[in-house]
């Protein structure tokens, strides 16, 4: 059988054979409630599309906000009660709630899980049903049915009301939903009968702290099926009967029905990032014509044409549910911004237009996250199967470099909204260059990434690298005490010394690609910026002051002096373009002893912060899976003659770490970021992996211990790749030998290219390591 299914404006017929022949709907394996102990903003959004800017979900505390502007908050699965569906759902943006009542009119939302002093119901989680592409739950305070499903750009609800002469539907705008701050203005009118449009401007904290000229701008144009019987206007807690617009802070509708039982009202919602009428534009070409079961019908179809992209055959249900549900949060994580005609937001609320010779060019612009520690999981997901993701974050990068001069590490409608103060913007830009992904101008490109590692005179702060200046200077970070980052130092030079010699070997080898002697021999040198830090008397990585001198009151396992989110024992193996020069350094049979050591004490905390639901659980730890700078750890076995440690180590941590429940789902609440721990998991299952991000001028892939009887993929080129692992078991996760179509492998790596060509990689599994297989030959390091 086949399945068809429209992506990207793009038609592809793909042969889910595995799955069809098994009767086997792959959205039964994904659960959204997985991990939402710990939900950031953009996390949970069952109603969308993959990579939809229109992202609708059910909010339990979103209207709360948060102190840092970051930390859990919109779904949690803890919470008992709704106060609204969110329509905006993305990094430091969220807006534009609705929320169906009957009774005695309301207009603020109320407190946490008590129904009766505002709007908010009580609901039951067996009356949930969260899908990828759908949500449905019954409010239990109104007997209400509520439903969402998405298109790209538009946003759909259906409520089903009881027999009611006072049902209402609260149309919410002048409120802060999640990492969105405060609303500072806002507008919602009428424009008809069954028409209403307008705005949300907020200033979300890390907007304040990065791009403070900024500002977001949500605006949206809706449609009801049935005109109301009268509207009121509500700012705040004062409300106006028989009004139908209302502007500022505060600001709403309420739509007032009489509704026989069982009557059902739906809304589709346009949204945009750049005007009313690109609102308006989009809800017409996308959604005119098309009902609430059929957008969701398409919705559901396009996710299981995107999961069937990687099939896996296995008889262990736990483990595709964890694979299809971090497969889902790779593809749900972040949004586009363009609209249908190719308009993007621009600095403080102006827009753009993504053309090239006079016509919409096809990529599309993302809001995004930051890209810190992405190299481990997402980008190589992208490259594997997804390239034209890939694509269309290279090309937003480079739009916004247009735009406004620096690369932005993490964006929110092109303000810069990175939290980490680094950016790896261009190591990433250089994964996609040297994977073959290139539709954007290379020239253009390099002249970013170059930028990024050398350049430092009036750079943004919002762009990171503010210590650039020091490291090319003298090669390393000197440490400053206090919470700065600036020119002469940081408080993270540590961490940013071995950023920066990382992203400095991946910006040699594209000018190496592109005959760019002078500047390679240039940036390989910074490359070594580790050594300078590295101190052979306790073989740890060790911050260094100004004069020179490694600083004293040192303590390995304290966080955020010298290291940021982590400590000297996990950065110490941040130097993942290098491993055999790390060897070397610490010495082969210290540094495998270590390293095992440490998995093996790391284990019992379950890889992280043990059962602390916080972000930050694990950042004292001896190793964190929970956060990025430590996701290529446990594959530097491959280069120190374990590879058998690396097949070890990756399966315990996809059993151990990652688990199904809503409370143990990535860690005990740690910070799934958008989809980057999922991805992880997808890609150690499949047992491929590349410790340097795919940096190579020729990249190569890395094995682990495939989790998987048989997983079928379908290349980002339309080849297929096949991976066997022949007498696998909970018990067999030792690579025996291996094969790739027909042909013996000896090493425990692969050039990328090679992979790329499809075919099947064949691996025979047991329950003992076999200690001569893979390490004929260790995988390149630094060239």
């Amino acid at each position: 059988m086949k399945i068809m299914y429209r992506t990207s404006g793009l038609i592809f017929v793909f042969l889910v054979m595995l799955t069809v022949a098994r009767g086997q709907d792959l959205l039964k394996f994904v659960n959204p409630e997985i991990g939402t102990a710990h939900s950031r903003w953009f996390f949970y959004t069952p109603a969308a599309v993959p990579y939809g800017l229109a992202k609708l979900a059910p909010s339990t505390n979103g209207h709360y906000g948060n102190p840092s502007g970051w930390e859990a908050v919109g779904y949690d699965t803890r919470h008992n009660s709704i106060e609204g569906f969110v329509n905006f759902h993305e990094w430091q943006i969220g807006g534009v709630s609705f929320m169906p009542t009957t009774g005695k009119i309301k207009v603020q939302p109320g407190d946490l899980d008590v129904s009766s002093n505002g709007y908010r119901s009580g609901f039951d989680r067996n009356n949930q049903v969260s899908e990828p592409g759908y949500y449905k739950v019954l409010l239990d305070d109104y007997g209400i049915t509520a439903e969402l499903t998405a298109t790209k750009r538009v946003g759909f609800h259906r409520y089903t009301f009881p027999e009611n002469t006072q049902s209402h539907i609260i149309l919410d705008i002048g409120n802060k939903q999640g990492e969105s701050g405060e609303v500072i203005d806002a507008s919602i009118e009428m424009i008809d009968e069954r028409r209403f449009e307008g705005y949300v401007v907020t200033y979300p904290k890390y907007v304040q702290l990065y791009d403070p000229q900024g500002k977001i701008t949500m605006y949206f144009s809706g449609e009801l099926s049935k005109k109301p019987d009268y509207v009121g206007a509500f700012k705040g807690s004062e409300l106006k009967e028989n009004m139908s617009s209302v502007k500022g802070k505060g600001a709403g509708l309420v739509l007032n029905y009489s509704t026989e039982k069982g009557e059902q009202i739906e809304i589709k919602v346009g949204l945009s990032y750049t005007s009313i009428e690109n609102a308006k534009e989009n809800l017409i070409a996308e959604a005119a014509d098309l009902s609430f079961e059929k957008a969701k019908n398409n919705a559901q179809d396009i996710w299981r044409g995107e999961l069937g992209k990687i099939v896996i055959n296995d008889s262990n249900e736990q483990n595709k549910i964890k694979f299809y549900t971090g497969l889902f949060h790779a593809l749900l994580g972040r949004g586009i911004a363009s609209d249908v005609n190719g308009a993007y937001p621009k600095h403080a609320g102006t827009s753009g237009k993504l053309i090239a010779n006079g016509k919409y060019k096809r990529p599309e612009f993302m809001n995004t996250d930051a890209i810190w520690g992405a190299f481990w999981n997402i980008t190589q997901l992208w490259s594997l199967a997804y390239p034209e993701w890939y694509g269309n974050y290279v090309n937003t990068q480079l739009q916004l470099y247009k735009d406004k001069g620096w690369l932005g590490d993490g964006i929110a409608n092109s303000e810069y909204v990175s939290g980490v103060g680094t950016n790896f913007v261009g190591l990433a830009i250089v994964g996609a260059y040297n994977s073959g992904i290139r539709n954007y101008d290379v020239n253009l490109a390099y002249q970013a990434v170059k930028s990024n590692e050398l350049n430092w005179k009036n750079r943004k702060e919002g762009s990171g690298k503010m210590d650039t200046k020091v490291f090319t200077e003298r090669g390393f970070v000197p440490f400053i005490e206090g919470e700065k980052t600036d020119s002469t130092g940081s408080q993270f030079s540590a961490s940013h010394t071995l950023e920066y010699s990382f992203s400095a070997f991946a910006a040699a080898q594209m000018a190496k690609k592109l005959g760019k002697k002078g500047d390679f021999e240039k940036l390989i040198k910074y490359s070594d910026g580790w050594k300078l830090i590295f101190n052979p008397k306790n073989k740890l990585m060790h911050p260094k002051g100004i004069d020179g001198m490694f600083i004293d009151k040192f303590d390995p396992y304290q966080p955020w002096r010298g290291f940021q989110e982590g400590n000297a024992v996990q950065y110490t193996f941040y130097v993942p373009h290098n491993p055999a020069g790390l060897i070397d350094a610490i010495g082969k049979e210290t540094f495998n002893n270590r390293l095992d050591s440490i998995f093996t004490a790391s284990e019992k905390a379950g890889f992280g912060g043990g059962k602390v639901i916080d972000a930050f659980a694990g950042i004292k730890s001896i190793y964190n899976h929970g956060n990025q700078p430590c996701l290529h750890i446990s594959w530097l076995f491959n280069f120190s003659g374990r590879p058998w440690l690396t097949q070890k180590w990756t399966r315990s941590i996809c059993n151990e770490f990652y688990g199904t429940e809503p409370i143990h789902g990535y860690g005990y609440g740690q910070d799934e970021d958008q989809g980057q721990l999922g991805s992880w998991y997808v890609l150690a299952s499949l047992g491929l992996f590349d410790v340097k991000g795919l940096t190579d001028a020729r990249p190569i892939i890395k094995f682990g211990s495939p989790l998987f009887s048989e997983s079928l993929i379908r290349l980002g080129n339309n080849k297929q790749l096949k991976i066997e692992a022949v007498n696998n078991s909970k018990e067999n996760i030792y690579v025996q030998s291996a094969e790739f179509n027909g042909k013996k492998l000896d090493n425990c790596w692969l050039y990328r290219d090679q992979l790329m060509k499809g075919g099947t990689l064949h691996f025979e599994m047991g329950s003992q390591p076999n200690k001569s297989w893979g390490v004929q030959v260790p995988p390149p390091s630094a060239q």
